[in-house]
C-alpha cells in the first residue's frame, strides 16, 4: 500500500534537489570565477567584482524561501529550459572563445531558466533583485568605457579645479592632467570612470533594496539622485588626493593614502545616500490634516 509524501518529506526533497542545482552551478562556473580572479579582479576598475558575488549570494540565500516554498510553485518548464539552454550556448562560446562578457553574462539567463524551470514566474518575481544584482559582474566591453570615461573624467578634473581655484589654490588644468603648485596629476579612469560609477550605483541599488521604502516616488527620485551622488563623490575623492599631495607631497599622495581614497569614495557616496533619503523623506511626508470643528 503506497503512502503520500507529508510536507516534510517534500520540504526535504526539494532541499535537496537545490543543493545538487548549488552544486553544479559552481562546479560549472567555478573556473569562470577562478579567471576573474586571476585577470579582471585584480584590477582596482573592477575590485567591486567579488563584493558583487558574495553580496548576490547572501541576497539568495535570504530569499531561499521563494525556492523551497511548494504553496508557490508553478513551473514554467518549456520558456525555462528555452533561456537555461541559450544561457549554456552562452556560455560555451564564452568559454571557447574566451569572451569574458559571454562566459559570465551566462549566469544570468542560467539562473533564469532554473527558476523557471522548477519554480516559475511568481519565485522568480520575488527574487528579481538578486537575479538583477548579477549583471553588475558583467565586464563592460572597452570601447564602451573609453566612450564614456574621457568625459566624465573631464568634468570631474574641471569641477575639482574651479573649487580649488574658488579657495585661491595654485591650479591649472590641462585635460585630465591637474596642476597644483610644483605637482602635477593625472585624474586616472580608477578615479572617475566608468566603472567606478557603476560601483556606486551598485552600492545604491543595494541601499534602495534593504530600506525598502513603500514610496514608489521617494525610491525612483533616489534611484536618480545616485548618479550626482556618484559625481560628486568622484569629485570629492580627486579633491582629497590633490590636497594632500600639495600638503605632504607625492609620495604620501602616492602611498597608501592613495588606496585609502578608494574606500573614502564609498563612505562619502553612502553618507550622501542617506542623506538625500532623509530630505526626501521629510520633503515628501503627507502634510498634518487639519481637523475643522
Amino acid at each position: 500500500m503506497a503512502t503520500g509524501q507529508t510536507d516534510a518529506d517534500l520540504y526535504e526533497n526539494d532541499n535537496l534537489k537545490w543543493l545538487s542545482i548549488v552544486f553544479a552551478l559552481l562546479a560549472m562556473f567555478l573556473p569562470t570565477f577562478f579567471n576573474l580572479s586571476d585577470r579582471l579582479w585584480q584590477s582596482e576598475d573592477h575590485a567591486h567584482g567579488p563584493f558583487v558575488l558574495l553580496i548576490t549570494l547572501v541576497l539568495f540565500w535570504k530569499k531561499r524561501a521563494a525556492l523551497l516554498s511548494s504553496s508557490t510553485a508553478s513551473p514554467q518548464p518549456l520558456l525555462g529550459a528555452v533561456i537555461f539552454f541559450f544561457g549554456l550556448l552562452l556560455y560555451l562560446l564564452g568559454r571557447s572563445q574566451d569572451i569574458l562578457i559571454f562566459d559570465v553574462g551566462a549566469l544570468v539567463p542560467v539562473v533564469i531558466g532554473l527558476i523557471l524551470m522548477t519554480r516559475g514566474w511568481k519565485s522568480l518575481l520575488a527574487l528579481w533583485f538578486p537575479v538583477f544584482f548579477l549583471l553588475f559582474l558583467l565586464p563592460i566591453p572597452g570601447f564602451i568605457v573609453d566612450a564614456v570615461t574621457l568625459p566624465m573624467k573631464i568634468a570631474v578634473s574641471y569641477v575639482a579645479e574651479s573649487i580649488l581655484y574658488w579657495f585661491d589654490y595654485p591650479v591649472a588644468r590641462n585635460g585630465v592632467v591637474m596642476y597644483v603648485g610644483p605637482y602635477q596629476l593625472l585624474v586616472a579612469d580608477a578615479c572617475a570612470g566608468l566603472q567606478t560609477l557603476i560601483s556606486l550605483e551598485a552600492m545604491g541599488l543595494l541601499y534602495l533594496h534593504l530600506v525598502k521604502h513603500d514610496s514608489l516616488l521617494r525610491n525612483g527620485l533616489l534611484a536618480l539622485a545616485i548618479v550626482p551622488i556618484s559625481f560628486t563623490a568622484n569629485v570629492t575623492r580627486v579633491l582629497a588626493l590633490i590636497l594632500i599631495t600639495y600638503y605632504f607631497g607625492d609620495e604620501v599622495g602616492q602611498s597608501y593614502l592613495h588606496d585609502f581614497a578608494g574606500l573614502f569614495l564609498f563612505l562619502v557616496a553612502l553618507l550622501l545616500i542617506m542623506l538625500v533619503d532623509t530630505l526626501l523623506s521629510a520633503c515628501l511626508k503627507p502634510a498634518p490634516q487639519t481637523q475643522w470643528r
